[in-house]
């Protein structure tokens, strides 16, 4: 039964996406499908409208990732320019980023990707150009302009050559971080997948063009110039502040690493209190409320409820429309019960809300309070992409499912209802219930053994006549046109539902006489299971729950205990946690595995650079360092430590052993020039300050707009971003010193 409004009569009709598919493609053919069908197609007063269109969520999050991308180039090029002091170099740099932008957008046109949240949410300008970076800096501040073509040709070479390896290992070594994220799998692995295939074959088509294009647009900017290019004021400022800090580093190395040591084991003990969770929960603009009636309630009384639940719903000023669905389909594709209710809440657009509502689960409190006025109902505040990601990993709804196995139903009941009233008294819990529960009535017909024989009936015959006077049997088919009916024999309804009739009813037997169902069975009225549900050959009893203003890691360890505590468990009984929970538990174990393969390829490409195991591990060094700052932007915002987080962790890597790449590589160039090792480590230092700054400013700036971001679709991208942004400052500044 569906409604939408205020109309309590409507025909729904749900159109569903193949795998694979283009969103935008299918939506504006469908969209142009349902057009000619309002126009050609339907008689007269019957219109097809549509409630719930993706195209709305998809142009919202498109639009957020856009601005996000074009803010972060704007401030990726006016630091360029800042700290270059050129105009032309600095759109040398800036040439990259479309280029490595087509690159991308060719690599997923080849694969049959699309550019949407997922694949361009988490693109970082500021990395992508790090190579032509470190390019640009050294050759517009190695080569003399002056003389002739030929010659500055070659001291192009010469010096593109100096910086040519380090620049390339480095770029290898940032597309090595993003290994690990191609090895995630089932839902994390489909929302992080598109963005490291995204990120990779830009960086791949930015270091085609760095080594490439770069040097010859650099040859064509200095071949009419004889002038240096002019020391940046800030950077002159950055060298005064910064050549002290040096001498005193260099001075007094112990109480340096002390430092050190003390922030890292600051940051090992806040990370364990960041809290932890699966995803951020993406704004989908709509909320998808989930009700549980009675199991014994009918349909034409679980329809008069619709309308003092949707008048609550509407009492939110932010709800624009309403579309209810009670039951479930007839042709059984939906494993719910008959007393499934769910609403639809259209929101209006954010900017229409009132002030410091910002997410559809800040008006939950005053939805939940007007259901409270109902009595005996039970809820489930979702969004619809979520509710259905949901329900396919648990098989019921909620952000966190509790399944309890055993044999006896009542005793799954009992213990269940523990296990709910349990954790209804954890801090943080929301919309507790039981799934499926209760009972609703039967009519039971229970056959006589004796009474058979006696008869000479088998059981079979009897169980076939009473199944087809209750349900009914397929007699024939007629047909209407092309379709084709089946006709169906069975008791008039009225019948089917009156224990008496079914008494009465007359069994023939063998010798053509007959008697009633009462002499053979007994009929009557009982209560049974309103569902009784299975995984893996064994019972069980769901308890669902979702998590507010609480981390989900925190509060399921929580839970665990408490549950465990009150609800001892029998012999042949166990309970799992399932949901979000578990596919957290399975993608940071994923991430364990390929985390330290991804440091190890990341320490043979070093070895392979330098030559060198005491190179490669100080350069190694600067990794647990550079996730400092991580740590601590996580902490400032207050958000958990995520599998988007942790993807963020991954993408910082790259960042930290390019710094190490850049300042390890310097000294031991100062040295082979004939420097002592203290000497060697001051100039090589201040020679990179300018370039370590810029790929740490740039990284750093290029996913500020997607950190400070709110609007829609920023919720996936923002632990990324916090953790880039905070990190690759302290990187940058870990390694200098």
């Amino acid at each position: 039964i569906v409604s939408r409004g205020r109309d309590e009569d409507v025909v729904e009709g749900i159109v569903l996406m193949r795998r694979g598919e283009n969103p935008s493609r299918v939506l504006d053919a469908l969209r142009g499908t349902v057009d000619q069908l309002n126009t050609n197609e339907l008689p007269k007063g019957v219109v097809l409208a549509a409630f719930y269109d993706r195209t709305e969520l998809v142009n919202s999050t498109l639009k957020t990732v856009f601005r996000n991308l074009t803010e972060g180039a704007v401030l990726v090029i006016g630091v360029l320019f800042v700290f270059l002091m050129s105009l032309r170099a600095s759109l040398i740099v800036a040439s990259i980023i479309p280029l490595s932008l087509l690159a991308s957008f060719l690599y997923l046109h080849l694969r049959g990707m699309s550019a949407n949240l997922l694949s361009m949410g988490a693109v970082d300008f500021g990395i992508i150009v790090d190579g032509a970076v470190i390019l640009v800096e050294h050759l517009f501040h190695r080569v003399d302009a002056a003389g002739h073509p030929e010659t500055l040709k070659s001291r192009i070479l010469h010096s593109a050559q100096e910086v040519a390896r380090p620049t390339l290992f480095s770029l290898l070594i940032i597309i090595a971080a993003y290994i690990p994220i191609f090895s995630l799998q089932r839902v994390e692995g489909r929302i992080f997948a598109p963005m490291a295939h995204t990120v990779v074959s830009a960086l791949l088509g930015a270091l085609l063009f760095s080594f490439t294009l770069v040097p010859v647009l650099v040859w064509l900017a200095l071949r009419r110039t004889t002038k240096p290019l002019p020391d940046s004021p800030i950077l002159r400022w950055l060298r005064k502040a910064y050549d002290p800090t040096l001498r005193l580093a260099l001075a007094n190395p112990g109480p340096v690493l002390g430092l050190a040591a003390c922030a890292m084991a600051a940051a090992i003990i806040v990370l364990p209190n960041l809290g932890s969770e699966f995803l951020p929960e993406l704004n989908e603009g709509s909320l998808y409320v989930t009700f549980s009636l009675p199991g014994n309630m009918s349909l034409s009384e679980g329809r008069r409820l619709i309308p003092a639940i949707r008048e609550r719903l509407l009492r939110t000023p932010e709800v624009q429309d309403v579309l209810s669905q009670l039951g479930r389909p007839e042709d059984g594709t939906d494993p719910t019960l008959p007393n499934n209710l769910e609403f639809f809440l259209k929101l209006r657009p954010l900017h229409e809300w009132r002030q410091g509502a910002y997410s559809p689960y800040d008006l939950v409190p005053e939805m939940e309070k007007g259901l409270q006025e109902i009595p005996g109902l039970e809820y489930n505040f979702s969004q619809p992409i979520r509710d259905n990601v949901n329900e396919n990993i648990a098989g019921q709804f909620g952000q966190i499912a509790l399944k309890i196995y055993g044999d006896d139903l009542n005793q799954l009941q009992q213990m269940a209802e523990k296990a709910a009233d349990t954790i209804d008294q954890v801090p943080g819990a929301s919309d507790v219930g039981i799934v499926k529960a209760g009972e609703t009535p039967q009519l039971s017909v229970r056959l006589d053994r004796a009474a058979l024989a006696r008869y000479d009936l088998d059981l079979e015959d009897v169980q076939d006549y009473l199944e087809t006077a209750m349900a009914g049997h397929t007699a024939t088919d007629i047909f209407e046109g092309e379709k084709r009916f089946d006709v169906t024999v069975r008791m008039p309804q009225v019948t089917r539902e009156d224990a008496g009739a079914i008494r009465n009813l007359m069994v023939p037997l063998k010798n053509g006489a007959l008697i009633p169902v009462s002499a053979i069975a007994e009929v009557g009225m009982a209560t049974g299971r309103a569902a009784i549900t299975r995984e893996n050959g064994k019972r069980y009893v769901g308890v669902r729950m979702n998590v507010r203003n609480r981390d989900m890691g925190s509060f399921v360890a929580e839970a665990q205990q408490k549950v465990a505590a009150a609800m001892p468990l029998p012999d042949g009984y166990s309970v799992l946690w399932g949901g979000e929970f578990e596919n957290q538990q399975r993608a940071m174990a994923r991430l364990q595995l390929v985390i330290p393969a991804a440091l190890l390829l990341t320490f043979i490409l070093l070895f392979s650079q330098f030559q060198s195991l005491f190179d490669s591990l100080l350069i190694m060094v600067n990794v647990p360092l550079a996730l400092l700052g991580g740590v601590a932007g996580l902490a400032l915002v207050g958000m958990p430590l995520s599998v988007a987080a942790a993807v963020g962790f991954i993408a910082l890597l790259g960042q930290a052993v390019l710094n190490g790449v850049l300042m390890v590589s310097a000294i031991r160039t100062e040295e082979a020039h004939g420097r002592d090792l203290y000497s060697a480590v001051w100039f090589g230092a201040r020679d990179r300050l300018r370039a370590v700054l810029m790929t740490g400013l740039l990284a750093a700036l290029g996913l500020l707009p997607a950190a400070l971001s709110h609007e829609i679709g920023s919720e996936t991208q923002r632990p990324i971003a916090v953790v880039v942004v905070a990190g690759t400052i302290s990187a940058a500044a870990l390694a200098l010193v």
